[in-house]
């Protein structure tokens, strides 16, 4: 028997919960396993994080459309389950707990997980290592908007000339034409060089005024194909719920609140052009915050 085979029959026979309420239980738990693209047996409670869960909630709130209390229910049903793997010594820590519940079904912006987003670069080596032009493309896309934070038609609009320092930065026209510079880490900055070699080498011109993202007849690629491009991309990788190139901008700015970014210097590589636009990113980090003040401040720390 599986650990949530064994759950199951704890609420049963230990707890005697009445059938509806073990079903629901068992519903909420195997809808999230199905989300994770996990069966009952390959569930190992050990290599699920906080933003597995979180992402989670999104897709429910965001794809499926489902009301607050749904929602709370599901997460509710996972915290009990982490209850009991923690007295049966399965997990060493409780991730569900410090999540709160949802008075009301605002929309979180929807984002890959860390551990799922490793999964689409390590997904993408065989493409970067290839000479073919539309999958070293297709990667460089995928890699532009989640290591840059670009919007959609930032990327489509950008042209050779707008690189500098070596293509360690990218000169970006936002909205309301407000300029920014998007530093480029050096594994993108790579890429782009290989690219700029495989279409030069098809006889594919590069100036500077000329468009980055090409078709293999030199034409620039339209919006809907970026789109349709990254949506294969990330499914094929496995990741769940709404796959589109505003997921990757979303999981950049996450990733980098995640690693301790300060807001401020979040929203200038977005471009938003308010502090308040970025706000919505801290619905992923504020129990972090919560743990930093409890360490800090000399009243809580009495």
């Amino acid at each position: 028997m599986s650990l949530i085979d064994d759950f199951i029959t704890y609420l049963e026979a230990e707890r005697r919960y009445s059938p509806l309420t073990v079903r629901n239980y068992r519903r909420d738990v195997d809808d999230f396993l199905a989300f994770l693209g996990l069966s009952r047996e390959a569930f190992d409670p050990q290599r699920i994080r906080r933003a597995d869960i979180e992402e989670w909630m999104a897709y429910l709130f965001e794809e499926r459309q489902l009301k607050a209390s749904s929602v709370n229910r599901g997460v509710a049903s996972l915290r009990t389950l982490w209850h009991w793997l923690l007295a049966h010594d399965k997990v060493k820590s409780d991730i569900v707990s410090s999540i709160h519940q949802s008075r009301t079904a605002r929309r979180l912006p929807t984002f890959v997980a860390d551990s799922r987003m490793r999964d689409v670069v390590q997904r993408l080596r065989d493409d970067v290592a290839s000479n073919d032009m539309e999958r070293v493309r297709d990667a460089l896309i995928i890699m532009l908007f989640y290591t840059c934070g670009l919007r959609l038609a930032e990327l489509a609009a950008a042209r050779w000339g707008d690189f500098s320092d070596n293509y360690r930065a990218l000169r970006v026209v936002g909205k309301g034409d407000k300029e920014r510079v998007a530093p480029i880490p050096s594994v993108t900055a790579e890429l782009i060089k290989k690219y700029r070699d495989i279409i030069s080498s098809q006889n594919i011109c590069i100036y500077p005024k000329n468009v980055v993202i090409l078709s293999k007849k030199a034409e620039p690629l339209s919006i809907r194909t970026i789109q349709r491009i990254v949506e294969r991309v990330l499914r094929e990788a496995g990741v769940q719920g709404k796959a589109s190139p505003h997921v990757l901008r979303h999981t950049f700015a996450t990733h980098l609140l995640n690693e301790d970014a300060d807001l401020r210097e979040i929203q200038e590589l977005l471009g938003h052009s308010s502090l308040k636009a970025t706000q919505v990113y801290t619905h992923n980090n504020i129990e972090k915050l919560k743990v930093v003040y409890g360490m800090a401040h000399p009243r809580e720390r009495q």
